[in-house]
């Protein structure tokens, strides 16, 4: 984000995230549309949306979505794949993939005016690392995610302050991922 919004590379113009993994074949609540509330891009997709939000510090003004299912009678309830791309208003278009069929899928990479920089793997629980073309270091210590998450959490109970997550965020990230399985289902971009 800090990247992104100096401009340490230039102006951000173009983003890419995929994240996925094969879920296998045996019945589990990931399958389940009544249990999950969707495919993938319910459980691991948001968080591409959420990058491109955050890179951008903006809202995306459209969506358009495809949805691709290679093995129906696995993906019978949700989806198996899901591409999506979000327009922005100050231009930055984020291309975004989410699967549960295609392994290797754990990136987000940001194309400024003079370089990209990106996290590869982007979305573990752990050991995410970063990187800049131009070859200066990115690092970042290593936390629990979930850990900072609920010591968070308790700390503004006991500070009498905000979270910095309201929910509110979570409105707006399912506002958006609902308006994709609308894109995909009727094979156009949406406005949001």
């Amino acid at each position: 984000m800090r990247l992104a919004r100096e401009r340490t590379l230039g102006e951000l113009r173009a983003i890419e995230a995929s994240f996925g993994f094969p879920i296998g074949t045996t019945p589990q609540w990931r399958l389940d549309r009544a249990l999950a509330g969707g495919g993938p891009l319910m459980d691991v997709g948001i968080y591409l949306l959420q990058s491109a939000r955050l890179l951008t510090g903006e809202e995306p003004t459209h969506v358009s979505a495809v949805e691709t299912k290679t093995d129906p009678r696995t993906f019978r309830e949700v989806e198996e794949t899901m591409t999506f791309q979000l327009t922005f208003p100050g231009g930055v278009l984020a291309d975004c993939a989410t699967t549960y069929k295609v392994p290797g899928m754990n990136r987000v990479v940001a194309f400024a005016d003079r370089g990209t920089f990106g996290l590869e793997p982007a979305y573990n629980y752990g050991g995410n690392r970063g990187w800049r073309s131009d070859g200066a270091p990115l690092r970042f210590e290593q936390i629990d995610q979930f850990a900072a998450e609920l010591d968070d959490f308790a700390r503004c109970i006991l500070e009498e302050r905000p979270t910095k997550v309201p929910g509110e965020e979570g409105l707006k990230d399912v506002r958006v991922l609902m308006a994709t399985y609308e894109s995909a289902k009727l094979g156009r971009r949406l406005p949001l």
